[in-house]
């Protein structure tokens, strides 16, 4: 199994495409596609994408870092180690969410999302296999 790579971070921000321009126009950040449903956008430097998710006052969480995701070669295997090492076995990303297919949690509740595919792939619901931690 290669090493899993860290390749996004999702920060809640109150203009998803204000600050999409902000990172193109200092870091020559590219956009990813079109906004997604909702607003959010994605710009990459061709390595770790940045999720900038829209933010409501309404909402339950506060602006920021919200969660980052890993790229894994075998998410099966990497789902068992999680759950060896205490912590809850990882849950299906809802079928609107086409860029991981797993969300997991470390030891403090902080969450990352597992994908073996990553940005680079949009997987729908029906092309997603059943991975668990016993398989």
């Amino acid at each position: 199994m290669s090493k899993p790579k860290i390749r996004h971070l999702a920060i809640f921000v109150r203009d998803p495409a204000k600050i999409a321009k902000f990172y193109q126009d200092v870091f020559e950040m590219e956009l990813l596609g079109d906004p997604a449903t909702g607003g959010a956008h994605y710009v990459t430097d061709g390595h770790v994408t940045l999720a900038l998710l829209p933010h409501k006052l309404t909402a339950s969480a506060a602006t920021g870092l919200n969660h980052f995701g890993f790229t894994v070669s075998d998410r099966s295997k990497v789902m068992k180690k999680l759950v060896d090492a205490g912590v809850e076995e990882p849950k299906k990303r809802p079928a609107d969410r086409p860029y991981a297919e797993y969300r997991g949690v470390d030891p403090e509740g902080n969450w990352f999302d597992l994908s073996e595919h990553g940005y680079e792939e949009v997987e729908t619901a029906d092309e997603r296999e059943p991975a668990t931690a016993s398989a």
